[in-house]
């Protein structure tokens, strides 16, 4: 039903009662068993300041779980390349390509990663918001910078992370495969899909368009306790639309408690009817569907749920349901 790579984005919920170094211990954990089932990469994506996110940079978690696999792809999802020099960037996924050869990614992003406009600051050493022909640049100078500082050992897979036109137009026009934000702006893939194939112009990197679409999945032995997994994102996703970003990742029981208003039942009806969330037959029906509407090359499932065991459970059952 499905005949296309199937990968994982970690983004490292940290659990309500658990300490970040909970969190930290069970990346290397959670690295191992997907490999075990043979999931194709993982990606670890770059936040600050949120009590339910950690602050590990990318670079860190991937070379945490590079040291404890052999097989399974490693990189970020992404590093957000205004919060760093990019000679910096190349120098860091050169040296990880050349410790673990022909697995590492570097996944390259725009957003600050915070919602805190001093914590933003303060990782651009004082700048404001990158303008499009910064970030244009950054880009660009990270791609020749990884070719020239680490030219004579095997490079690092680049991507460029989209969850806009203007992005996927980017992505197109440098050559580079896409990973496109479906679990952040569904609304958006088809545009953002449509721009990038039809702006794209072939490269070192990668010779035809090449498409990774990122799902929030929870997948369960029924739907209603998919539903009750996934309900800590539902808090949290809550607190977003009203421009709230400082809670914590509650426990599923403190989700189901929690007093949604009908406008945010409505909204998270809506979302989570893009995504992949209920039994194994429903995930993985839905996961087919939305591979042979994108035609996507790849599928990448984001899972933030609060028990370790869970998350895993649910990559499992993915897994097991395809045989």
């Amino acid at each position: 039903m499905i005949d296309i790579p199937l990968s994982a984005l970690e983004v490292a919920m940290v659990q309500t009662g658990t300490r970040a170094v909970d969190t930290l211990r069970d990346t290397a954990a959670f690295a191992q068993e997907l490999e075990r089932l043979g999931y194709h990469r993982i990606w670890y994506a770059e936040h600050h300041h949120s009590p339910a996110i950690g602050a590990f940079p990318p670079v860190v978690l991937t070379a945490h779980a590079a040291a404890s696999t052999s097989a399974v792809r490693l990189g970020s999802g992404g590093v957000l390349a205004p919060n760093h020099a990019p000679i910096t960037v190349a120098e860091q996924f050169g040296t990880l390509a050349a410790l673990h050869e022909d697995r590492i990614d570097l996944g390259i992003g725009r957003g600050p990663g915070t919602f805190d406009e001093g914590i933003a600051r303060a990782l651009r050493r004082g700048a404001g918001p990158t303008t499009d022909a910064e970030y244009r640049e950054d880009v660009a100078s990270i791609l020749s910078l990884l070719v020239d500082e680490v030219a004579l050992g095997p490079l690092p897979e680049p991507w460029l992370l989209a969850s806009s036109t203007a992005g996927a137009a980017l992505a197109g026009k440098l050559g580079l495969p896409v990973a496109v934000a479906h679990h952040i702006r569904p609304e958006n893939t088809r545009a953002v899909l449509d721009h990038y194939r039809t702006a794209f112009t072939p490269s070192r990197w990668c010779a035809r368009p090449r498409v990774l679409l990122c799902v929030e999945t929870v997948c369960a032995e029924t739907e209603e306790e998919a539903l009750w997994r996934g309900g800590p994102m539902n808090v949290v996703k809550a607190g977003l639309l009203k421009g709230v970003s400082d809670m914590p990742f509650p426990t599923p029981a403190e989700a189901a408690a929690h007093p949604f208003t009908e406008e945010e039942r409505q909204a998270l009806a809506g979302f989570r009817a893009q995504q992949a969330v209920g039994s194994p037959d429903t995930v993985v029906r839905r996961l087919a569907q939305l591979a042979d509407e994108t035609g996507a090359d790849e599928l990448m499932l984001t899972t933030p749920v609060h028990d370790f065991r869970d998350r895993v459970r649910s990559y499992e059952l993915i897994r097991k349901h395809l045989g």
